[in-house]
């Protein structure tokens, strides 16, 4: 069966690293296992059903979350910023925050779990992961899992407006004629748990920095400093950014 290839280790490994502890262990198993590691056919013992379920649980708690965060966006506004939240790709980035490619049992067919042409899986997976800690905990659980990666993405994505990194580098353009470079000058944290701070820097403007918990998290957010203080972007009282089309 696949729970056997998923040692005691790896699922404690995974559970320090999610912050949530499985009251049953089979549900973990199911959810980190592709349906090319089950070996009969019709074995429905793998993470499928549940990824239908994640995907609505997460929609459900992104959902809440912009709603509290943006009280005076419109429904047109929250629907971009939901659907940027719970994208494939999104997904994709938290499976490998957390590394869940470490974790995941699959055939030797699937391989390279890493490569861009398993980021559906990965994504997958991380929607899968969401329902198993919703029905071994419920909701409360696994809003607090949802809301530990994508907290700082609901308040940093901005997704009615366009991607800070394009904005900054199609402004540097007209300003400058030069493409902004991005440069780590710090890292702390553990490995399972890192905090990135970036330094953008570009002629015509000072330097800024950013901090994330991802590379691309704390480069979004040096970007949007400049984005900022140049006014190229403007913060309304409630928070929300929006461009400047003066």
């Amino acid at each position: 069966m696949a729970a056997a290839r998923v040692s005691a280790q790896k699922i404690a490994q995974l559970e320090e690293r999610i912050g949530y502890t499985f009251k049953e262990h089979a549900r973990l198993v199911r959810a980190l296992t592709h349906a090319s590691a089950t070996k009969v056919s019709g074995d429905i013992s793998h993470y499928e059903r549940l990824e239908f379920l994640g995907d609505r649980v997460l929609g459900l708690c992104v959902a809440e979350m912009l709603f509290a965060q943006f009280p005076d966006a419109r429904e047109g506004e929250l629907s971009v910023r939901l659907n940027a939240l719970v994208s494939g790709k999104t997904c994709a980035e938290i499976a490998d925050e957390i590394e869940l490619h470490n974790f995941i049992q699959a055939g030797a067919d699937v391989k390279q779990l890493t490569s861009k042409r398993m980021r559906s899986v990965r994504a997958d997976v991380t929607e899968s992961l969401i329902a198993a800690i919703y029905l071994d905990g419920g909701l409360e659980a696994a809003s607090r899992f949802v809301q530990k990666y994508w907290q700082n993405r609901v308040l940093e994505d901005n997704g009615a407006i366009r991607d800070s990194k394009t904005a900054l580098q199609e402004w540097a353009h007209t300003q400058s004629g030069a493409t902004p470079v991005y440069k780590i000058v710090k890292r702390s944290g553990p490995d399972h748990d890192p905090t990135f701070v970036v330094e953008v820097e570009m002629q015509g403007a000072k330097n800024a920095q950013g901090k994330g918990k991802s590379k691309r998290a704390a480069e979004q957010a040096a970007a949007q400093t400049v984005l900022l203080r140049e006014a190229v972007w403007l913060q309304t009282a409630n928070g929300a950014i929006k461009e400047n089309t003066k």
